[in-house]
């Protein structure tokens, strides 16, 4: 599988939660369960929701209940995120489980999962851009300058696909490790957020 498929599934995904447009929606995710395309639907999924909970908790009107509400909601979303990169990259790591590394085998700065996360984003930003680009209420400048946004987006897009590809031949070919450093965030966790330990006395 390659990140031409990633794109495809984030792109599925992004479109799939467009038909509604509601936070609220449930993830019509029809992938096995078991599947790498799961995963991916799953991460973008989550992704998306996000995206527009960024949006509405950004109205300088919102009623602050609900946006501590929504606040709550985008760390707990967060920590979703993250939990569901580390599946991803165990799928990756599982893969490479049997290859040999080469003398001299490079450490990557961060690992597939972390790199396909910000293809992920980069499908959303380009959605959004086009959809910008294309407002029909929109001035032309407007639609200009957002078209031109649009051209880097979908170049940094062929770019990260085309890293991610070799990437992940690198490590199924031993020149590259396959190796990650769990993420250990601790502001969720009772046991090391001070704030939360003290709650919960």
């Amino acid at each position: 599988m390659t990140s031409q498929t990633f794109n495809q599934i984030f792109w599925e995904s992004i479109t799939d939660y467009h038909k509604t447009d509601d936070v609220n929606t449930t993830s019509p995710n029809s992938y096995k369960s078991d599947s790498l395309e799961f995963l991916l639907y799953k991460k973008n999924w989550i992704d998306t929701v996000q995206w527009h909970l960024e949006d509405i908790i950004r109205d300088e009107n919102i009623d602050p209940i609900r946006a501590l509400e929504i606040k709550r909601e985008i760390d707990a979303s967060n920590q979703r995120r993250t939990d569901l990169v580390e599946q991803i990259d165990d799928y990756f790591f599982d893969l490479c489980k049997d290859v040999t590394p080469i003398e001299g085998a490079r450490i990557n700065t961060e690992t597939p999962a972390w790199a396909i996360d910000r293809l992920s984003i980069l499908n959303l930003k380009i959605y959004h851009m086009k959809e910008e680009a294309e407002r029909a209420d929109a001035s032309e400048e407007h639609r200009a300058k957002c078209q031109n946004k649009l051209t880097i987006l979908s170049l940094q897009q062929k770019d990260l696909s085309q890293a991610i590809n070799e990437m992940l031949q690198e490590m199924q070919s031993g020149k590259c490790l396959a190796k990650t450093y769990k993420q250990m965030k601790m502001y969720n966790d009772p046991s090391l957020n001070p704030v939360l330990r003290k709650a919960g006395k």
